[in-house]
């Protein structure tokens, strides 16, 4: 026992070491010249139990570096996200706010007082006259003649007539007025009625009813690929009106634009097919063009295709495809029809007992039968 204890301690007690020739210790050379390994002392690996009160401590993997043609594993990339495609991005001050206007009164109140100072003034300077003097139940004035007092009331009256009565508007329903001054947007008025607006003011109409655009026929296609003609109807109305005159060219052609870009992205199926057809296809117009028609101030209700049809230069061939696929459905039905028929009939006839057959004759009858039910089925109705 105490030789066997001897040999194990000195066992343990060598050095882990390699000796050169100098008597330096040295390490052997590397495998791979970019690994990288982490060193864990030599007692823990002859551990029979593992200790209760030690922590495990997580080792990070020994290769951290990977080359290519040495059989090792490609490194993980991230994935890249898609690139989203972008919107119009319209000015974000360019938004539509209420202009300041007044009741109509107010400017039928400023006509009318420049009317009756102008006929002031000219009372004053004796110029009236007489019968508007009498009809008006004036006094009789010799008046001084139109001297600069008399014009500079003439100036005021004339302008305050001008300004009252050139600033009256009517508002109506389901318009709407776009105010500037020296290309600046002052505002919009959707208010109706008899309105005071400044006449120094460039007003400008905008349709902001609830409106519908019938298109022409528009290339499209169904999601196999074949050319089709789509004609669609688009409910819209104008929401910001800032942005739909001004942060646009002309907003109807950019809408007419996106339904045709939407047509191009959207496969449309014909009525009837098992996709859900003009119904899923309007859905999904609907989506694409009202996102894109947001930006600048639109309001898109429904895109709806009201007539799928194909293409003339392939119309001819679809349709004798159409017919043939018909054709084959209705004789595969009567087909089946035949079948069940003779089947029926044989079992009757054989579970009865009324004859007794063997393979030749039943084959026989079973030929028969078919080229009876078959003559019978094709004789018009």
């Amino acid at each position: 026992m105490s030789t066997t204890t001897s040999h194990t301690s000195e066992s343990e007690e060598q050095p882990e070491t390699a000796v050169g020739a100098g008597g330096m210790a040295t390490r052997p050379a590397r495998l791979i010249q970019n690994e990288a390994t982490t060193e864990i002392p030599v007692h823990l690996l002859f551990r029979d139990e593992p200790d209760p009160e030690s922590v495990p401590v997580p080792l990070k993997p020994a290769v951290v570096g990977r080359r290519q043609g040495t059989g090792e594993q490609p490194r993980l990339r991230r994935p890249v996200p898609a690139r989203s495609r972008t919107l119009p991005q319209v000015d974000p001050e360019l938004v539509e706010r209420p202009a300041r206007v007044l009741p109509g009164l107010a400017g039928v109140l400023a006509g009318t007082g420049g009317i009756a100072g102008c006929l002031a003034t000219s009372w004053w300077a004796g110029v009236l006259p007489p019968l508007a003097v009498a009809a008006l139940r004036l006094p009789a004035c010799t008046g001084a003649g139109l001297g600069p007092a008399q014009w500079a009331a003439y100036t005021g009256a004339g302008a305050l007539g001008v300004l009252g009565f050139g600033g009256l508007a009517r508002g109506r329903t389901g318009q709407a007025r776009l105010l500037g001054l020296f290309g600046r947007y002052r505002g919009t008025v959707r208010r109706t009625g008899l309105l005071w607006v400044n006449p120094l003011l460039v007003r400008r109409r905008v349709d902001v009813r609830l409106r519908h655009w019938r298109s022409e026929a528009m290339p499209a296609a169904d999601a196999n690929g074949v050319a089709l003609r789509v004609v669609v109807q688009v409910v819209w109305r104008v929401r910001d009106t800032a942005r739909a005159v001004l942060g646009i060219e002309d907003h109807e052609t950019y809408l007419q634009e996106c339904v045709e870009a939407a047509l191009a992205r959207v496969p449309v199926d014909l009525p009837g097919s098992a996709r859900g057809g003009v119904a899923a296809a309007g859905e999904a117009l609907t989506r694409l063009v009202a996102a894109e028609a947001g930006p600048i101030g639109l309001e898109v209700f429904s895109v709806q295709p009201l007539r799928v049809e194909y293409a003339p230069e392939i119309a001819a061939a679809m349709h004798r495809r159409t017919i043939a696929a018909l054709d084959a459905r209705q004789r595969a039905s009567m087909l089946n029809s035949v079948v069940d028929s003779v089947e029926d009939t044989v079992t009757r006839l054989t579970m009865r007992g009324l004859v007794e057959l063997d393979d030749y004759e039943r084959k026989v009858l079973v030929r028969d039968l078919t080229v009876a039910f078959c003559s019978g089925r094709r004789e018009p109705m």
